[in-house]
């Protein structure tokens, strides 16, 4: 049911098709390419282990199985199908191949990541799992680059996705030194509280898409620290835009 409020808030009924559409085309491409990788595995082995030794001596034969053989032709399918799923993580599941707005959907996926943060109800776990994501990204959305061969692609949409529940640190930390524990998912979605909660989220939106300084400086850092550190920085911007509208005295 949270999932579903999710979606309601953020995006009509127009948009949900094409969020699910990408999704899906992203899990249909990782299994055509599996189920690819691994008939060509059964030919290579086929073709490498049914032959009779002497025709695989033959001069002819020799050169081309010495060149190709099992062995690196089973490397070289590993290879692929890494490459196919270190995609298919960066790019949010195949959310990041929508045609518009990928980082928008990018960060919808966020919003699902930061309930997940939020599930255990500590915020040392919170912030742990917050750490975490951002060296994932950093590693797969740094190997997406050398993948695609193009520095931050837009279809990598995993910086976008951790990015998120950094947004929310100041307030969570907040709600926890009133109340004493954590906000439970729900809270944020609340009858009352989701429009703050879209208004964070649409605050991170803008910060990441006008990258005022640092964050546009930031893209020039190597690798995936590149594709990720901006993310960062710009929902760091958003922390302080909740600190500072923290303090507006607000009637009772």
């Amino acid at each position: 049911m949270l999932l579903i409020v999710i979606f309601a808030i953020l995006f009509s009924t127009t948009r949900i098709p094409p969020f699910a559409r990408g999704l899906g085309q992203g899990i249909e491409r990782f299994c055509r390419a599996s189920r690819e990788c691994g008939r060509e595995l059964g030919e290579s082995l086929g073709a490498g282990l049914g032959k009779p030794v002497a025709d695989a001596l033959t001069h002819a034969n020799q050169t081309r199985e010495f060149q190709d053989p099992p062995a690196l032709r089973l490397r070289q399918i590993k290879k692929q199908v890494k490459s196919h799923f270190i995609l298919w993580i960066a790019q949010g599941f195949g959310v990041g191949r929508i045609s518009f707005a990928p980082g928008t959907f990018g960060s919808l996926l966020g919003l699902l990541w930061f309930v997940v943060l939020l599930l255990p109800g500590n915020f040392w776990l919170y912030m742990v799992g917050t750490i975490a994501g951002i060296f994932l990204s950093v590693a797969l959305c740094g190997a997406a680059e050398k993948i695609l061969k193009r520095p931050d692609p837009a279809s990598v949409v995993l910086d976008e996705i951790i990015a998120v529940p950094i947004c929310f640190v100041v307030w969570a930390g907040q709600y926890l030194s009133r109340h004493g524990v954590m906000p439970a998912p729900e809270y944020f979605f609340s009858r009352d509280i989701w429009p703050l909660t879209l208004g964070v989220f649409a605050v991170f939106r803008l910060f990441d898409i006008a990258k005022p300084w640092p964050v546009r400086q930031s893209q020039r850092l190597p690798g995936g620290w590149g594709v990720t550190v901006d993310d960062v920085l710009a929902a760091l911007y958003v922390n302080v835009v909740v600190a500072l509208a923290s303090l507006i005295p607000t009637s009772h």
